[in-house]
């Protein structure tokens, strides 16, 4: 294993900004892994450590096939993730929205360039990353339809869903995006947590990076087990929107199978503790997403659902 920094931001009244690259192997450039770009990321941070312990094991034992190299980039934002902040504090810019970047730009702008500079060559490039709600997901991989998207590998993961949609304006400056203009195939891996580790969830999210390595003869240990996956067309899930404020109580947990009917969460009003809304399921599905925080707002959406029945 060897650790490089790839990119350092010195400052005046604290400590410079470091991001440092794991490489595994040698040889050809094979597959990048990109761990938290915004600063709540704990998880997909925490997954990354889990590749790098389970890579240096695999490089002890000769298991990383030959002329293969393999890089992780467990953390680029440490200044906010230091602070408790999602987006850069200085001026609350996402990094993940800069790529792929400028050299002359803004701060988050030459950050992008030169961590995009650092992964773009690659083949394959992972990237473990978080939703703009706050949420508990099933864990699955997000594409977007760029013409250059890569469904069948992506499959190797062996996880439950594929997400497949249709790119919005803003994507284009995401890493994901720009890695596929650069043909690059690309995957967004999406597990149950982001702000705390939740250890199932990082381990399966460990693992199926694991067996894809392995399915792409990139590493030579198989990863027993994995689903038979099935695809999503994003648009045909169901977003289920709360219509007041108030607290939430939630009823059901990702992966929940719920039928037609069924209340999925209740609204209280915030100073009576009376309910003001129920959430019922509109058709029988499986639970894709639930809003995590207990204070949810009007038109948010609570509970997604993939449709299993109409």
């Amino acid at each position: 294993m060897k650790k490089k920094l790839i990119y350092e931001l010195k400052s005046l009244y604290r400590d410079s900004l470091r991001v440092y690259a794991y490489e595994f192997g040698e040889g050809e450039e094979s597959v990048c892994i990109v761990g938290a770009l915004r600063g709540n990321e704990v998880q997909q941070m925490y997954i990354c450590s889990l590749l790098i312990e389970r890579l240096k094991i695999y490089e002890q034992n000769n298991c990383i096939t030959k002329n293969k190299k393999i890089v992780i980039i467990p953390c680029v934002n440490t200044y906010s993730m230091n602070q408790g902040k999602r987006f850069w504090p200085q001026d609350d810019t996402d990094i993940n929205r800069m790529f792929p970047g400028y050299y002359a730009g803004e701060t988050t702008q030459r950050i992008a360039e030169s961590i995009f500079d650092a992964v773009k060559n690659f083949p394959y490039g992972i990237q473990f990353t978080s939703f703009y709600i706050p949420g508990q997901f099933s864990t699955h991989i997000r594409m977007m339809k760029t013409g250059l998207e890569d469904i069948e590998n992506s499959k190797l993961f062996g996880l439950p869903y594929i997400v497949v949609r249709a790119p919005r304006p803003y994507d284009t400056t995401t890493l994901n995006y720009n890695w596929q203009i650069w043909n690059c195939k690309a995957y967004s891996l999406y597990t149950k947590a982001c702000d705390f580790i939740d250890k199932p969830s990082a381990q399966e999210a460990c693992r199926s990076v694991l067996r894809f390595m392995y399915e792409k003869k990139i590493t030579s240990l198989p990863v027993p087990g994995g689903f038979h996956s099935e695809i999503i067309e994003e648009d045909r899930m169901i977003s289920v929107k709360s219509k007041t404020t108030g607290f939430m109580e939630r009823l059901v947990a990702v992966n929940e199978e719920v039928y037609k009917g069924e209340i999925l969460a209740r609204i209280y009003d915030p100073y009576e503790h009376t309910v003001i809304e129920e959430l019922c399921a509109p058709y029988n599905g499986t639970v894709f997403f639930v809003h995590a925080k207990d204070i949810v707002y009007a038109h948010t959406s609570v509970v997604k659902l993939k449709i299993n029945k109409i």
